[in-house]
């Protein structure tokens, strides 16, 4: 079976900086991988490249058995439509009311109508536990958790086969941090979507993953069933979902 995702080999260079160092990843249709590691491990660097915001120093990636890196404007436009993305501060427009910051895909890529746009926002919205009186709010009348949910309706309004969720839940109390984990997971689902999240918080993690992925110095260090987490044997991964101090990781040089 031909992966969802297949990256070999991934390397991201900023001047002097190597920030990934041959990078290997293999995600199955379906599947819902999290990728761990400390600030500055390169996880916001790996997501953005494999969605094509950024391009990468070389390498390959390849969605449905096709090449997409460095791929031209033409076919990533159509490769985008693919793709949908939770971004770690949510990145609402400010100046649009949300059904508008749900529906600007639909409206400015697929070239929806304005009137059944607003429709279809209004249903992703209602599929993230939003009213539809939401709908013509601005995100400043929103609270954080309305507006993670509102940028998750957003992600999911074009029916992407592979999303991408940059640390969803920060900044988010406990509570509201599992009924994001629990949207995640529902509407991924329902969509039959395959899901790659970064994380620092290891409940999340622990709910949202088939499989989980440890990058440390620009590499995969460890990959693995969740289930296969906490007996890894693996020291680094151990150091890091257990939140020690001690161990092969020196987070002060970070």
């Amino acid at each position: 079976m031909t992966p969802k995702l297949l990256v070999k080999n991934l390397v991201k260079n900023f001047g002097e900086k190597k920030v990934l160092s041959g990078v290997d990843l293999q995600v199955n249709k379906g599947e819902s991988v999290v990728i761990l590691g400390g600030s500055g491990s390169g996880k916001s660097v790996l997501i953005k490249i494999i969605a094509t915001l950024i391009s990468s120093t070389s390498g390959s990636i390849q969605v449905d058995g096709k090449e997409i890196a460095n791929i031209g404007s033409r076919d990533r436009d159509k490769l985008m439509e693919k793709f949908g993305f939770l971004f770690q501060g949510g990145a609402l427009f400010d100046s649009l009311p949300i059904w508008e910051n749900v529906a600007f895909r639909l409206i400015h890529q697929a070239k929806i109508n304005k009137k059944d746009a607003r429709e279809i926002a209004i249903q992703k919205l209602k599929a993230v536990g939003l009213s539809e009186k939401t709908a013509d709010l601005f995100p400043s009348e929103l609270s954080g958790g309305m507006q993670k949910r509102a940028s998750l309706a957003r992600a999911i309004a074009v029916n992407p086969e592979i999303i991408f969720f940059d640390e969803p839940t920060t900044g988010l109390d406990p509570i509201m941090a599992d009924v994001i984990n629990n949207l995640i997971v529902a509407n991924s689902k329902q969509l039959g979507a395959t899901t790659i999240t970064i994380t620092h918080d290891m409940q999340s993690a622990r709910k949202i993953a088939d499989k989980i992925a440890m990058l440390f110095e620009g590499r995969i260090i460890w990959f693995g069933d969740v289930k296969d987490m906490y007996s890894s044997g693996n020291a680094y991964l151990d150091q890091f979902i257990h939140g020690r101090a001690e161990g092969p990781i020196n987070f002060l040089n970070k």
